[in-house]
């Protein structure tokens, strides 16, 4: 007689009884249900299962498609596996190394050995896609599978994947990885249960090596736009390149650095590269052509790291003979009864409107006049602006750093010249992976960098941090992201050492995240970002960190 469990399903609103040992992909076909885009996995219990998941004993069930952040991530992890199979199939003696996320998709290299790259012809992308598509067509499965971890070292064998090295300083005694027919790789998450479940994707040569193109996040019918972002490769680039200066490119050779006593040389050269960029960014303003300009603007996502970049920046240009002037331009908000609001009804703090653009404008045209300004404050907890007897009148050797949302917006200041402006894009870009195959979103970085500080700073918890961040994302993606590229200059705010420092403040506040909530999955996906990393002190981080703003010790004040 068989046996029935009684499962929640989110998406139909019931209970339902099932045979125990049913899989995800026969629960989708029982229940019938007509989503609006393919299924491709489903949270279980709020974590991400791939459709081959078997179900034994009660569970909350919600499926997902391309058009949720879980279903995306598992895609694009199917994707890659796809891609590298591919590579691995046309040239055995190459890997694919999946470097960062770029121009809507990601930037990918294929090497037929660390430090050999394999030259991308026309031919090269051709053969590649076409035999991604042939993978594709035949549907061949994804399975699921675990054995000791010296038994997976020995089957990844002397591939340059990173793989290896990962497995060897996590300490894991099993490690569960995927086949696709003979070949076998590593995700740190669920995948398709097939190469079928690909209907979209395309490879593209791009500076030299390859694009992967992949599904766009609100219509998955259609490849995102690729789009122009020539200065954020450009910083990707110069960070690779400062991370071999280290011999690291994976948090497996990270980990082994730090086994071997060299996290404070670490820390050391990736603080001193920081402040020697803070110094080349005030040396363009000083030595701007048509001379210094009058307004610094800074602008860049939530947790990037602006305030302290602006006060490193404030210290260098003083050096360069500069008087820095810092205006913060929240204190030009409306009052709170004229903010926008959003589709919702809600107050929408991130519009462009939030700020009185008419004063601002006034006030800064009125500065370059040589005329004295009375400079407004608001009062956050009365939403009210107020004017507290603080004055600004512009000397010659003056400069105004404005740090702000819509810094970068071409339409914040059209009356000011654009000779008079320098603008820099500030945000954190990872710029190390935990495999070839295997990123860390620097969305997620910046997260756990706002998780720490929230906590420690202003009494959020880690659950209504995350419940905040679908729109701080929507804010990030109509008013900082199009205006990436307006920058005169970018600078990366990310530091190879610190989810290594992060981690130590971040789990605990991250295990006080209910396991039956939404924002328990993208804990439990923080939380496994962060169990890669060996923990290492802080005490050799310098008090100008960009990480003391978000871990406490900083020397500024903020």
């Amino acid at each position: 007689m068989q046996n029935f469990i009684t499962i929640y399903c989110k998406n139909t609103k019931q209970y339902h009884d099932i045979p125990c040992g049913t899989s995800l992909k026969d629960l989708y076909k029982m229940l019938a249900l007509e989503m609006p885009h393919p299924v491709i996995a489903a949270r279980v219990n709020y974590k991400v299962q791939s459709l081959n998941f078997l179900i034994y004993k009660p569970k909350d069930i919600e499926f997902i498609d391309a058009t949720s952040d879980s279903g995306r991530r598992c895609y694009i992890r199917t994707l890659s596996m796809l891609m590298a199979c591919a590579v691995r199939e046309l040239w055995p003696s190459c890997d694919l190394r999946i470097e960062h996320p770029i121009s809507k998709g990601f930037y990918c290299t294929i090497r037929e050995s660390r430090e050999i790259a394999k030259t991308i012809t026309y031919d090269v992308v051709k053969q590649l896609k076409e035999r991604m598509q042939q993978i594709v067509s035949e549907d061949r499965p994804i399975i699921t599978e675990e054995r000791q971890t010296k038994e997976v070292i020995r089957l990844f064998g002397d591939r340059h994947d990173g793989e290896t090295t990962l497995f060897e300083t996590l300490g894991n005694p099993y490690c569960r990885y995927y086949r696709m027919g003979d070949y076998i790789d590593y995700y740190t998450g669920a995948l398709m249960p097939s190469t079928g479940y690909i209907h979209l994707f395309d490879v593209e040569e791009y500076h030299g090596n390859i694009l992967l193109r992949i599904p766009c996040r609100k219509d998955p019918n259609q490849l995102e736009e690729r789009c122009k972002q020539d200065k954020r490769f450009g910083i990707f680039q110069e960070y690779v390149g400062w991370n071999k200066l280290l011999h690291i490119s994976n948090v497996g050779e990270f980990n082994k650095a730090h086994k071997n006593q060299r996290s404070v040389e670490m820390i050391k050269l990736s603080e001193a590269l920081h402040e020697k960029k803070v110094a080349q960014i005030a040396d363009q303003i000083a030595n701007h052509e048509g001379g210094v300009p009058r307004f610094v603007l800074i602008s860049g996502p939530s947790s990037s790291g602006k305030t302290t970049f602006s006060k490193r920046l404030t210290i260098q240009l003083m050096v360069n003979g500069i008087r820095p002037v810092v205006i913060s331009m929240d204190n030009y908000f409306v009052n709170r009864e004229d903010t926008p609001r959003d589709e919702n009804g809600e107050w929408d703090f991130e519009h462009l409107q939030t700020l009185d653009l008419a004063l601002f404008r006034q006030q800064l045209s009125d500065l370059l006049e040589g005329k004295t300004v009375s400079l407004p404050f608001y009062n956050f907890e009365t939403g009210m602006r107020e004017y507290r007897g603080d004055t600004l009148h512009l000397e010659n050797d003056t400069v105004v750093i404005l740090e702000g949302l819509h810094a970068l917006n071409p339409k914040l200041i059209p009356n000011i010249p654009r000779e008079m402006t320098f603008k820099i894009y500030v945000s954190s870009l990872t710029t190390v992976n935990l495999d070839n195959h295997n990123w860390i979103p620097t969305s997620d970085v910046r997260l756990i960098r706002r998780i720490v500080r929230d906590y420690r700073y202003r009494g959020y918890s880690a659950r209504e941090t995350i419940a905040r961040l679908s729109s701080v994302q929507r804010g990030e993606d109509r008013w900082i992201a199009p205006f990436q590229e307006e920058a005169d200059v970018m600078f990366n705010s990310a530091l190879l050492f610190e989810l290594a420092v992060l981690k130590r403040h971040a789990e605990p506040i991250l295990d006080e995240v209910p396991k039956y909530c939404d924002e328990y999955t993208t804990a439990h996906r923080l939380k496994k970002y962060l169990s890669y990393f060996e923990s290492i002190s802080e005490k050799e981080i310098p008090p100008t960190s960009f990480l003391r703003e978000f871990v406490g010790g900083s020397s500024f004040r903020y």
